[in-house]
């Protein structure tokens, strides 16, 4: 077997941000409804959510963090 043909792609990171920033408002969106849902849940199934957005807020706040990364690597290019 040839081990040529194995190679890695090349690491193109030039679009990261704007794929991060649709990843942001997807998460946020996906906050949006599902507290919309809530007012038609129970109790249990609420704090179930409210964890769940807490998750998602995290996750926003690292992608923030990671665009801000990635368009200051972008900028010393």
């Amino acid at each position: 077997m040839d081990n040529h043909d194995n190679k890695p792609n090349p690491d193109d990171r030039s679009d990261n941000v704007e794929k991060l920033q649709a990843m942001v408002e997807d998460t946020a969106q996906n906050i949006e409804k599902s507290e919309e849902t809530m007012t038609h849940l129970g109790d249990e199934e609420k704090e179930t959510i409210r964890e769940k957005n807490r998750r998602r807020e995290q996750a926003i706040d690292s992608m923030r963090e990671e665009i801000t990364d990635e368009y200051n690597h972008n900028q010393l290019k």
